[in-house]
């Protein structure tokens, strides 16, 4: 199987099909690798420190949405223990 740096998947699904999707990507965040394969090939993902989430939801006259945004920085920065001061 090729490797690839983008994937992307379009399809329509029934509820339960994406619970079970969303499920599978939260499973694969907590284990620190997420797996994407389709017929041209596969992305392997691996979050690691901090992500940033972003969570957007919208509705319209006619078309509902929730969008979900997870990403990070592959060489996350350490977090400072030096102490803030402000004067």
């Amino acid at each position: 199987m090729r490797f690839k740096n983008e994937f992307q998947h379009v399809s329509l699904q029934d509820p339960q099909s994406i619970q079970e999707l969303l499920i599978s990507i939260a499973e694969g965040i907590g284990k620190g690798e997420v797996d994407f394969s389709d017929e041209e090939g596969q992305l392997v993902l691996q979050p690691k420190g901090l992500l940033d989430c972003k969570i957007t939801a919208s509705e319209g006259a006619s078309r509902h949405k929730i969008e979900l945004k997870v990403s990070w920085n592959k060489q996350n920065k350490e977090l400072s223990n030096t102490p803030l001061s402000i004067k």
